[in-house]
C-alpha cells in the first residue's frame, strides 16, 4: 500500500511540474512575443537600417548562447528578452519594405498563418499527448538539408530555390513546435526559458518564411 501511495504521489508531482513548466513557457512566450512586436514596430516606424547578415548572425547566436548559459538563473529571462527584442528589430527593415509597396496585407496574412501553425501543432500534441521524440532524427536531417540549401542559394540566387527553402523552413519549424511541446509534457524539457526560446525561434522562422512566400507570390 505504501508503495502504491508513493508511486501515485510521484506521478502527481511529475504532472504538476510538467504543468508548471508548460504554463511558465506559454506565459514567457507571450511576453517575449510582445517585446519582439514592440521592437519590430519601433524599427519599422523609425526606418532603422538593417543590421546586415554578419551582425544578425553574431547577435542571434551570441544572445542565444547567453540565454542557454543563464537559463537556470533569473538573468536568463533578461537574456531571453534581449534575444527576442533583437530578433524583432531585425524584422523592421523587411516590414518597412513591404509597407512601402503597399503590401501590408501580406504581413497580416503571415501573422495569421503563423498563429494558425502554432495553434494547430500545439493543440495536436496537447490533446493527443503523443510522444514526438521520433522527430528528432528527421529534424537533424532536415537541418542539414536546409543549411546546404541556404548556402547554395547565397551563390545561385534562384527564386524557385528560395521558395523551396521557405517551405522547408515552415515544415521544419512546425516539426520543432511539435517536438518541443511533446518534450515539455513528457518531462524531457524542465526549463521553461529554453523551451520558450525554442518555440519563439520556430515562430520567427514560420513568420519570415510566410512573408517570403507571400512576397514572391505577389511579385510574380
Amino acid at each position: 500500500m505504501e508503495r502504491i501511495v508513493a508511486s501515485s504521489s510521484s506521478r502527481a508531482g511529475a504532472l504538476l511540474s510538467t504543468h508548471r513548466v508548460l504554463r511558465n513557457t506559454y506565459f514567457l512566450l507571450a511576453l517575449t512575443l510582445g517585446v519582439s512586436a514592440i521592437t519590430a514596430t519601433a524599427s519599422t516606424l523609425l526606418r532603422l537600417p538593417s543590421p546586415g547578415m554578419l551582425l544578425t548572425l553574431v547577435g542571434f547566436y551570441g544572445l542565444m548562447f547567453l540565454t542557454y548559459r543563464t537559463a537556470d538563473r533569473p538573468v536568463g529571462i533578461l537574456a531571453a528578452f534581449a534575444l527576442t527584442g533583437f530578433m524583432g528589430y531585425t524584422l523592421g527593415p523587411l516590414l518597412s519594405s513591404l509597407l512601402s509597396v503597399g503590401a501590408g496585407d501580406i504581413i497580416m496574412l503571415a501573422l495569421g498563418g503563423t498563429a494558425l501553425v502554432f495553434f494547430c501543432c500545439s493543440a495536436y500534441v496537447l490533446t493527443t499527448r503523443k510522444d514526438m521524440s521520433f522527430l528528432s532524427g528527421m529534424m537533424m536531417a532536415g537541418f542539414v538539408v536546409l543549411l546546404v540549401a541556404v548556402i547554395a542559394n547565397l551563390f545561385l540566387q534562384i527564386p524557385g530555390l528560395s521558395l523551396a527553402i521557405s517551405c522547408l523552413f515552415i515544415l521544419f519549424s512546425a516539426g520543432a513546435i511539435l517536438w518541443e511541446t511533446s518534450n515539455i509534457i513528457h518531462g524531457g524539457e524542465t526549463n521553461y526559458i529554453r523551451a520558450t526560446v525554442s518555440l519563439y525561434v520556430s515562430l520567427y522562422n514560420v513568420f519570415v518564411s510566410l512573408l517570403s512566400i507571400l512576397g514572391l507570390s505577389r511579385s510574380n
